[in-house]
Order: structure tokens, then C-alpha cells, then sequence
């Protein structure tokens, strides 16, 4: 430990932001960067503490405290905090191939976890992971490391999203062939059209790509497999294949009026705009826009807030965000208690904007739509929301949010979008392959495998756990491309943790 007293002598200091009012101008990201020296001080704050809850990873009470990658936060804090940026780079890059995503996306779990935490202020540990990755860049430490031998092997994955890069990434480095396909245009999945250019300027997962195509990764876009490929050609030329495809298949709205003009799937917002910004800065007009309209956003989490942030910077009227549940509690409450994550109040960045441009925080809880209403062209022009409470079903004794009778109002809406979370992968491509699928539309594998029903054929992230987080799909990335390797060569070296 660098400095034992650190967390003592220093107080937290985050990254500065741009005022909310002048970021809603550009797309661009709008956090501010602490200098080396203000980091490693804030790195000094790290307590080497016995159990470092930071890395644990697993889930507690249902949810997940501490990293899923179980990056080794207090060895890489004490060589920042020393000055050591290579080996502090080195640890980091040993257990999270894609530090550059996830100090930018990650909702840190690793921070809600650490000890410090639970007597005052964590310890920053997004940004430091951000100024460590970042600096290995400046300095060369995270160029392009080819294998030096090949194996022979050849793997597809189908699908770049965090888990399909993370096999690919694990994969080559052990030597096999590695061609990656996506249906999209650009690489990156959900990094690159689900999540916006605000969160996660395009040119880092560019940058990253280059490197792994440097280090001999091949990269097939606008290839929809199942469709443009059949799976038995995928089968015939490769050893093994990876399915990697997400779980985009969006939860909906059945409300009367539901096919009124102006209602999208929040994925698809998200996706046509990230595109139109890419493609030509919006002038091809192929954005969904929320110029001058009042928008409503159906569901809160992050997709909501980003939503949110996306639809302000257009230029909306208004925005309004209605979620199903009670708003949670400010601070933790005695049943939830440390190191359990957090289930407490987040106002994120699209909030922030909301409350800054509109003089009002855009969410409204325990409300649902009960009803979509439209004009005499087909077009939405406002919407009946419905108060809800919390009531005991009397046949199953589970609790179930019910309408709250005489509670039902009507606001403007000119544009809807749902952000209601995911049903499961899209089913053509498991139907292509016959794989067998859960009931949650999951591919199914047997417990702590990423193997299918089908030989040779193995599958990870969204598309085998469901809708989660860019380290979970990080994580079973890393799980699966093991697994594959241990397959193809009868043993594995390749770190999982």
C-alpha cells in the first residue's frame, strides 16, 4: 500500500463535467479529467483493505456487489498512486480487456462496494481506471501485441458487442484465427449503436478495433448470419462458433392506440440517431427527431436516462420519463445494507439536463400509460397515464403494482419511446443454428458452461444471461473463449478472472 493514511489525508474528487446547459449543444462526451498528479492522489485514497469487496464480483441479496471482472482495484490504485503507469496498466488489462469502455459505462459496482464507502466517500475507482488506460494510450503501453505463434484453429463469433469482442480479443491472443461478423455497419454492438456518442464517443471503440485487427483479428460488417450466411457454411469453415448476438428484442406496450405514428422502441432511437450523427452529422434527416415535441420516456435505467440526454439535445419541448416503481429512497435503508449494491436515488446526466432546461426532475414514479391517443392522420398527440400502488395478489401472495382507480390523466406526447428492457435474443438466429432456448428466450447451457445443444456451437453474454452490464458480457466473454480454447487444444491458460 503506497500511502497508508491516503483515504485520511485526501477527500474524493471526481471528474468535473461540463455545465449541463452548455453539453446539451454537442454530442460529444463531457466529463473533465483529473490531471496524473490530482489522480494518483486520488488513487492514494485506496486502503489495501483485507477484503477488498471492490473485486468480489458475485451477487448479494440478488444483485451484484463489487466487480464481475474482479479486477485487481488495489493493486492497480497503489501503482498508479506510485507512479508505476505500465504495471499499473499491466494488472488492469489482466483481468478487463476493454478498460476504455468500462471507465466510461460502467455504473462502477466496484465503487458501491468499497470499503471506504461504507464509513464515508469511495474511492474513485472509474476514474482511475480512466486515467489509467487512457495514459497507457498516450504512452504506447496499450499498442497493438500480435501472438507470436499460431494454432491452427480457426472461430467465428457472431456478433461485436463487449462479449463478442472479449472472445475475439481472448481467443487470438491464444494463437487461433479469429473472424468476428456483424450485421451492423460499424463494429461494437450495443457499444456502438446502443449507447450514445455523449456516453461513448465512437472513435474509442475504433481505436480499440484497430488494435485487435493489428493483432490479426479479422472483421466481416453487414453480414447478417442466418440470413446472408447460413450456419452450416459457418460450421463447415470454422472449427468452432460463438454466438454473441445480445438480447434486443424489446419488452412492449400494450396500450389501446399502441400503433399510432410517433411510438419507437427506445433501441431504435438510439440506434437511427447514433447513426445519422455518424454518417453525415444529421444532414441525411435519417434521425429520429424530438424537435420541438413533447417526448415520454417509458421506463427509467440507464437506456431511459440516455434517452433523455439524446431527446434534449434535439431540441425537445419537453420530456417526461414515467417509471412503474416508487422512487427509491435517498440514502440506504437498514435492509440494505453495505456491501450490498446500493438501492438508492441515481439522477444521471440526462436527468441533470431535464432539471436544467425544463426547471424539473423528468421522472414521474409508480405511473404507467393506460392509453395512446392520435390524431385523424394515424399521428400520436398525447397520451392517458394512470397512477399505480403497490397491492398483495391474493391468489399468489406476490406484491403486483395496480392501477389506482379515478387517478387517470391526459398529457401531450408527439413522441413515445419505450425503454421497457428486453424479452431475450431475436429468435431467427437461434431457429438458424436449432439451439435449444430457456424460457426466458435464453440460449440454454448447462450450468457454468457456454456450450449449446448444438456441436461446436457455444454462446455468451446478453444472449446467454440476459439483458446486463458491459462487464457481465466482458466477464462471460473472457468464461466462454476459455471454454472454446479447452475445446480446441484439450487445455487452457487463458485467464477467465
Amino acid at each position: 500500500m503506497g500511502k497508508p493514511t491516503g483515504f485520511m489525508d485526501y477527500e474524493r474528487v471526481d471528474a468535473n463535467s461540463e455545465e449541463p446547459r452548455k453539453r446539451i449543444e454537442h454530442f460529444n462526451e463531457f466529463h473533465i479529467f483529473l490531471s496524473p498528479e490530482e489522480q494518483r492522489c486520488q488513487a492514494a485514497r485506496c486502503m489495501d483493505c483485507g477484503v477488498p469487496f471492490c473485486q468480489y464480483g458475485q451477487n448479494i441479496a440478488g444483485m451484484t456487489s463489487g466487480c464481475p471482472l474482479h479486477n485487481l482495484v488495489p493493486e492497480w490504485n497503489d501503482l498508479l498512486y506510485t507512479g508505476n503507469w505500465e504495471q499499473a496498466y499491466n494488472r488492469l488489462h489482466k483481468t478487463n480487456n476493454f478498460p476504455e469502455f468500462t471507465s466510461r459505462v460502467c455504473p462502477a459496482l466496484c465503487e458501491k462496494a468499497c470499503t471506504c464507502g461504507h464509513w464515508g466517500d469511495a474511492v474513485s475507482v472509474r476514474d482511475n481506471e480512466h486515467g489509467i488506460i487512457e495514459t497507457a494510450y498516450e504512452k504506447g503501453y496499450a499498442k497493438a501485441h500480435p501472438p507470436k505463434t499460431r494454432t491452427g484453429k480457426t472461430v467465428a463469433v457472431i456478433g461485436s458487442g463487449p462479449s463478442g469482442l472479449a472472445v475475439a480479443d481472448q481467443l487470438n491472443q491464444r494463437g487461433h484465427s479469429v473472424t468476428v461478423y456483424e450485421r451492423d455497419d460499424r463494429i461494437g454492438g450495443l457499444l456502438m449503436y446502443g449507447i450514445p456518442n455523449m456516453k461513448l464517443e465512437k472513435q474509442i471503440i475504433d481505436r480499440k478495433v484497430d488494435i485487435m485487427k493489428e493483432e490479426g483479428v479479422s472483421f466481416v460488417t453487414s453480414c447478417n448470419v442466418g440470413v446472408d450466411i447460413k450456419p452450416a457454411e459457418l460450421l463447415k469453415q470454422y472449427d468452432r462458433v460463438v454466438l454473441c448476438c445480445g438480447a434486443k428484442n424489446p419488452r412492449d406496450i400494450k396500450a389501446h392506440g399502441r400503433e399510432a405514428e410517433g411510438i419507437y422502441f427506445a433501441v431504435d432511437y438510439l440506434a437511427k440517431n447514433t447513426k445519422s450523427l455518424l454518417d453525415s452529422n444529421f444532414k441525411d434527416r435519417k434521425a429520429i427527431s424530438a424537435k420541438g415535441k413533447h417526448v415520454v420516456i417509458i421506463g427509467g435505467g440507464d437506456t431511459g436516462n440516455d434517452c433523455a440526454g439524446t431527446a434534449i439535445r434535439q431540441g425537445a419541448k419537453s420530456v417526461t420519463q414515467l417509471e412503474m416503481m416508487p422512487a427509491p429512497p435517498e440514502k440506504r435503508l437498514p435492509n440494505n445494507p453495505w456491501p450490498q449494491w446500493p438501492k438508492v436515488l441515481k439522477t444521471d446526466y440526462g436527468q441533470e439536463e431535464a432539471i436544467a432546461v425544463y426547471g424539473k426532475d423528468p421522472r414521474v414514479y409508480q405511473t404507467t400509460v393506460k392509453e395512446f391517443h392520435k390524431d385523424k392522420n394515424g399521428k400520436l398527440n398525447g397520451i392517458t397515464i394512470v397512477k399505480l400502488e403497490q397491492r398483495k395478489d391474493e391468489k399468489t401472495g406476490r406484491m403486483q403494482m395496480t392501477e389506482v382507480a379515478g387517478t387517470q390523466k391526459k398529457i401531450p406526447a408527439d413522441l413515445v419511446l419505450i425503454a421497457a428492457g428486453f424479452l431475450g435474443t431475436e429468435s431467427y438466429i437461434s431457429k438458424a443454428f436449432g439451439i435449444q432456448m430457456t424460457e426466458r428466450t435464453n440460449v440454454e447451457t448447462k450450468e457454468g458452461s457456454y456450450a449449446t445443444s448444438v456441436k461446436n456451437v457455444y454462446t455468451a453474454g446478453d444472449m446467454h444471461r440476459g439483458q446486463s452490464l458491459v462487464v457481465w458480457a466482458i466477464r462471460e466473454g473472457r468464461e466462454c473463449a476459455h471454454e472454446v480454447d479447452e475445446s480446441l487444444m484439450g487445455y487452457s491458460y487463458l485467464g477467465i478472472q
